[in-house]
């Protein structure tokens, strides 16, 4: 019985690690497509997956989906490229928070630019799609490390 109990456990065990594993994954693969969105100014791809209410912290403000999706279409902050060093991910019932240590490679305001971020994206299940609730870059030197 007792090797019976050890067995299930670990069957278990296993079985939840890898079901949190591939939910690392999809979360992952979703925070990459949102970069590759961006660089597009894919704007119809970035409104299905920005929520009504969303926010976004930047450097210079901070402000709701509108008037993200309109920088993004303008071209005012063209996010040209995502370096993505680290990723850490922990869900909290149907919200997901993204931790991506990245360098972010933008043209803003005329000005091509690079910057060290930690971005911050906040994700919640809502019917069988997630929709970023947030998402908030931290100025970070280059040698920041996200801890696991």
């Amino acid at each position: 019985m007792k090797k019976l109990l050890i067995c299930l456990a670990m069957i278990l065990g296993t079985t939840l690690w890898t079901y949190a594993q591939s939910d690392d994954t999809e979360m992952i693969n979703l925070s990459k497509q949102k970069w590759a969105w961006m660089a597009d100014k894919n704007v119809e791809e970035l409104a299905s997956l920005f929520h009504e209410e969303s926010k976004f912290v930047h450097m210079s403000g901070s402000w709701k989906k509108d008037r993200e999706l309109e920088i993004i279409e303008s071209g005012s902050i063209w996010y040209k490229n995502t370096i993505v060093h680290d990723v850490d991910v922990k869900r909290f019932g149907n919200t997901v928070i993204v931790w991506s240590r990245i360098t972010l490679e933008a043209h803003v305001r005329g000005n091509d630019v690079s910057n060290e971020f930690t971005a911050t994206e906040v994700y919640q299940k809502q019917s069988d799609s997630w929709q970023l609730l947030d998402l908030t870059f931290s100025s970070v030197r280059d040698t920041h490390q996200i801890e696991h």
